[in-house]
């Protein structure tokens, strides 16, 4: 998912690290590197082979440790979501990286495919005037195994970090406020709460609502979610593949006013599209470019500051500020 042929062309592995040596073996062999050095340690695989970029694809808990590990070893850094696990380890990530001059960007791949892209310039055209009101919809039974079915706040924290940066995306805001509630619905497969709603208040007076779970057998939303967006003079609505649905108020009539629908165009730009190969090349091309990617450590903080926000506020069933 991550090494496609694209990306494998910009890039030499020289080294694969796990707690389990057979582990990294494997995957030395899985990736045709039979030259490359394999370890335990990160920081000692990076001296030994002089790597310039880390890809971090550990479970949550081991990110913020092996980024940091990472950029005190001189290496630019791209990590799987979330991009840590408390927002103080996100915090001092953003300063570490601002010290140490390396790029840390984030896998947030459902920024970058053309119909999230094609949406948000049907949106910045102003067609359906000023935006108001994003819904999201995100309902799948999940059965994962592994670290999922233990580790608390599984969908907030694993899985609608996705939605809350498409919500920023889409929006183009940031979130100020939310009042989120999370419960673990009977029958549920994990030990700790899969599923939740939030309202976010994000600048500008907009609202983000999201309702989620991932356990929800049937009938299943698309893994980008279902969309519903509302501006003054119309809604557009996405089904988080292809299908897009789209209206304009005409200004005649009463009581319901007439609509005329609008047509959204799915393009695919050269840049910022292809899910994870989008990320990973953008990332490659600001590591050789001194740049910041779209999905840097910098902006990213944003979205991961809703998910504990939302966190914060099931906990303690109040309205919170977004820190």
């Amino acid at each position: 998912m991550w090494l496609t042929e694209a990306v494998r062309k910009r890039i030499d592995l020289v080294g694969f690290v796990d707690i389990k040596l057979a582990a990294a073996k494997q995957r030395r062999e899985d990736f045709a590197a039979p030259d490359a050095a394999v370890g335990k340690d990160l920081a000692s695989v990076i001296k030994q082979t002089g790597a310039e970029i880390v890809f971090n694809c550990t479970i949550p808990k081991a990110h913020h440790a092996t980024c940091l590990t990472a950029l005190r070893n001189g290496c630019h850094v791209i990590v799987e979501k979330p991009l840590a696990d408390s927002m103080q380890e996100a915090r001092e990530l953003v300063r570490t990286a601002k010290r140490t001059k390396r790029v840390l960007s984030v896998i947030q791949n459902r920024r970058y495919t053309p119909q999230i892209r094609s949406l948000r310039a049907f949106l910045d055209s102003g067609r359906i005037g000023k935006l108001t009101t994003v819904h999201c919809s995100f309902f799948i039974g999940a059965h994962f195994g592994g670290f999922r079915d233990f580790m608390k706040h599984p969908l907030l924290l694993d899985m609608a970090i996705h939605s809350f940066d498409q919500g920023r995306f889409i929006s183009n805001q940031d979130s100020t406020h939310v009042y989120c509630h999370a419960w673990n619905p009977s029958g549920s497969w994990y030990k700790h709460g899969a599923s939740a709603s939030a309202i976010f208040e994000m600048t500008n007076d907009v609202v983000f609502a999201y309702q989620g779970s991932w356990c929800s057998e049937g009938c299943d939303t698309s893994w980008d979610c279902e969309w519903r967006i509302i501006g003054e003079k119309g809604t557009v609505l996405w089904d988080g593949a292809d299908a897009f649905t789209a209206e304009r108020v005409t200004g005649k009539g009463r009581f319901i006013l007439e609509k005329q629908p609008l047509n959204i165009p799915i393009r695919a730009p050269k840049r910022k599209t292809g899910g994870h190969e989008g990320v990973i090349l953008e990332f490659l091309d600001s590591v050789r470019k001194g740049a910041q990617p779209e999905t840097s450590v910098a902006d990213n903080v944003h979205s991961l500051a809703m998910v504990f926000g939302a966190i914060e506020s099931a906990a303690t069933k109040k309205r919170v500020r977004i820190k």
